[in-house]
């Protein structure tokens, strides 16, 4: 199992502060009727062996002006460095290594249709890249920034 190690409080923890980081320790420690120190060790610890790897406002996008989104399929002959590649790329939200019909998919956020379009291209006319397939994300329905994993 994933959660082979953390006990109860641990996972309560994450569940926590997966979905909001916001609060003191006192007030997140009397949410979950721990002592504050007890809390301040246990997230303490959960940074180090990188379970939680910052603290960060949920954004977002599409009301700052993103309204052109997409995923990029990419196939390519050297995946690794085409994926770096990728990565650089400013409008870029994440790069996924995948299997399947492809070797990763690229998650774009653009402001308008030109944008969108360049970032394709420049994707296209990265060396090693051979084949793309872009589909354009009409809505979100289930924001990833929104995942809180079931560990309970």
């Amino acid at each position: 199992m994933a959660l082979e190690g953390y006990d109860e409080l641990d996972k309560r923890i994450i569940e926590l502060l997966s979905t909001s980081s916001q609060g003191s320790y006192r007030q997140i420690a009397k949410m979950l009727d721990v002592h504050p120190s007890t809390l301040i060790q246990r997230v303490k610890n959960l940074e180090t062996k990188g379970v939680i790897r910052g603290y960060r406002a949920n954004i977002d996008y599409m009301k700052l002006g993103f309204e052109f989104m997409g995923v990029v399929n990419v196939s390519a002959s050297d995946v690794v460095a085409v994926q770096e590649e990728i990565s650089r790329i400013p409008q870029v939200v994440s790069v996924f290594d995948v299997t399947g019909d492809s070797d990763c998919m690229a998650w774009i956020a653009c402001v308008d249709r030109e944008e969108f379009s360049s970032v394709v291209k420049r994707i296209n006319s990265i060396e090693g890249v051979t084949r793309t397939n872009t589909s354009v994300i009409m809505d979100i329905k289930k924001d990833p920034f929104e995942y809180v994993p079931p560990v309970l």
